[in-house]
């Protein structure tokens, strides 16, 4: 018996700037993101004119059964003709954190990206330390890489961790999820966001 999802994905809009800017600037958010600057109004809708409208970057926002908005999840650096993107996501609300909303919201955008975007391989950084977000990654099917770096946060040094999939690694991985069948069309998210 299929389950019914958790979430949903839709477009994110300039509407969603405020939220954005909300959810972003948030402590427990920003101290698990590589850049951690505080995000503006005026940053974002630049985000959106110089990356989101030209197709550099796809980005959704996270939306519970029920409606509710927890958060966002994009793909950018887009490169079509390599077929390679970066995955990014943050959950906005604290109590939405651990519930399993971001691993599904994973699966969901890697769908898209490689049914919707042919993409071929799509990789993340992630802060080492951020132990919740590997897992994650993990059972959304990605997999860690040997490649580290390190970078200067408002915490100190911190290490730098890759995971990557590529769409034949990530459908094998779906398949194999035990009590969890997850195949293309499973869900409401290709109706919703096409």
């Amino acid at each position: 018996m299929m389950r019914r999802p958790m979430v949903r994905l839709r477009r994110m809009t300039a509407e969603d700037t405020e939220k954005i800017v909300t959810w972003r600037n948030k402590d427990f958010v920003r101290r698990n993101f590589i850049y951690q600057e505080s995000f503006t109004a005026k940053g974002h809708m630049a985000w959106i004119r110089n990356q989101v409208e030209p197709g550099k970057v796809v980005q959704f926002i996270i939306c519970l059964s029920d409606g509710r908005e927890i958060g966002s999840v994009y793909f950018r650096d887009i490169d079509r003709e390599k077929g390679v993107a970066e995955y990014g996501i943050f959950i906005g609300e604290e109590d939405a954190l651990g519930c399993g909303y971001g691993t599904e919201a994973a699966r969901l955008a890697l769908d898209y990206a490689f049914t919707r975007l042919k993409l071929h391989r799509v990789f993340l950084r992630f802060l080492a330390d951020n132990i919740g977000a590997e897992r994650s990654y993990e059972h959304a099917g990605f997999q860690l890489t040997d490649r580290r770096e390190s970078v200067m946060t408002d915490q100190g040094k911190r290490e730098v961790r890759f995971m990557e999939t590529d769409e034949a690694m990530w459908r094998a991985h779906c398949s194999m999820e035990a009590g969890e069948p997850y195949s293309e069309g499973t869900t409401s998210f290709r109706k919703e966001s096409e």
